[in-house]
């Protein structure tokens, strides 16, 4: 996905040498000037955009293992030359990425409280490097906070571990892929009790495979709580986080800034209604169902939905308990997380760089562009990105070579 950008510059001159006529504007001063403005983006790109990533990682060896095994976190990375901002970045991955072809299974498991979870499974049963459905390393993929196994981004993640000859399971949360709610319950960020379900479910299916996880947004915020919380009792032997909001009183402060809520808060807001609202007749058993559908911000909802229906006394205790970032010190389990700088979900200043330092098993890798599950490269971004880099090599590292992460 990565090229060689002077390389680029210099047949982007040939180019506009042969198709602008010397005449434009009367002279030659028009083409002049084309080609003057085209050597100042690039270098303007070359020196301050494209950048090699920052590693924040307190262990040497788990910084070697990284370097050797998954060295695309240590390579430049160059954002799409003509969207590397991070709002634009957001806006137009969905609809510019391709969306590969995945045949999934699916599977309705029951959790304690007499609700169901909805999971896809892609099996992956032509595998050559392992036939052995038992063995077979299995990746449990958790996507956003509307997100289902449909996301664009958990089909290139499928498709990845697909040529890796790796299973895949995505953890669809209650009552956003199709299925019935059973219970008056949903989810959130904070609450790991589904997750830590479908884990051990998974894992008592293929208790002889290698198991580890990949949550990206939302998804990866549960999964960082929930490492927090168990710490090395878990199945998993490591897991990839991408664009996690570290700290939620920062991500939502970030998303009520006037562009901010006009591109992103207002159309998520209406996107979590629009969640919920096909289950009003289960729901307005316990709650004011007008007032949750007049939140015209995330945190309105979450203060009248999210809070209310897990038990929190204020907004403020829940959004406390859904921040990974006052657990990652208790993480027991090597990770690699994934943030660009500039992502409007997740603030750069609130990635936590020393409490990571603090911790052996946590590598931070910061990109200076990519946005909120961006990380577009390559001049027409439509089948790889650098995240989908990030996840294949670092899946493929800890599956071939986990047993070395600690030991180099």
């Amino acid at each position: 996905c990565a090229m060689d950008w002077q390389v680029l510059t210099r047949e982007l001159s040939l180019y506009l040498e042969s198709q602008v006529r010397v005449g434009l504007f009367g002279s030659g001063v028009g083409l002049s000037l084309v080609l003057g403005f085209g050597v100042a983006y690039a270098c303007y790109y070359l020196s301050s955009i494209a950048k090699k990533p920052q590693l924040v990682a307190s262990n040497d060896r788990f910084c070697r293992f990284l370097e050797e095994y998954c060295p695309v976190v240590t390579e430049t990375y160059y954002p799409t030359i003509w969207c590397w901002e991070g709002r634009v970045q957001t806006l137009l991955r969905p609809f510019i990425t391709s969306r590969p072809q995945v045949q999934y299974r699916n599977e309705l498991i029951k959790t304690a409280d007499g609700g169901q979870i909805s999971l896809d499974w892609f099996d992956n049963n032509d595998s050559l490097y392992y036939p052995d459905a038992s063995t077979r390393p299995t990746v449990l993929l958790l996507p956003g906070l509307t997100g289902t196994s449909k996301e664009s981004y958990i089909l290139h993640m499928i498709h990845q571990s697909e040529t890796l000859g790796y299973r895949c399971v995505v953890f669809n949360n209650r009552g956003i892929a199709g299925e019935d709610l059973l219970t008056p319950r949903t989810y959130c960020a904070a609450n790991t009790e589904d997750l830590e379900a479908v884990i051990h479910h998974v894992h008592s299916l293929h208790p002889s495979a290698s198991f580890m996880a990949a949550g990206v947004s939302m998804g990866g915020m549960l999964l960082l709580n929930y490492l927090g919380k168990t710490g090395r009792d878990t199945p998993l032997m490591a897991a990839a986080i991408f664009s996690a909001g570290w700290n939620v009183f920062e991500s939502v402060e970030s998303l009520e800034k006037p562009l901010n809520w006009l591109l992103f808060n207002y159309y998520l807001t209406t996107c979590l209604q629009s969640s919920i609202s096909r289950h009003r007749q289960m729901l307005e058993k316990l709650f004011d169902m007008d007032l949750v559908m007049k939140a015209r911000t995330v945190r309105e909802f979450d203060k009248q939905f999210t809070s209310v229906m897990f038990g929190y006394r204020t907004i403020d205790d829940y959004y406390e308990d859904a921040s990974p970032c006052r657990k990652l010190k208790s993480v027991g389990i090597p990770v690699l997380c994934l943030n660009s700088v500039d992502d409007v979900f997740s603030p750069g200043h609130a990635i936590p760089v020393e409490t990571a330092k603090q911790n052996a098993n946590v590598a931070l890798v910061l990109t200076s562009c990519g946005g909120h599950i961006g990380f577009l490269e390559g001049i027409w971004p439509r089948k790889c990105t650098y995240m989908d880099r990030v996840f294949k090599q670092f899946v493929q590292a800890m599956f071939e070579h986990g047993n070395k992460v600690f030991s180099m």
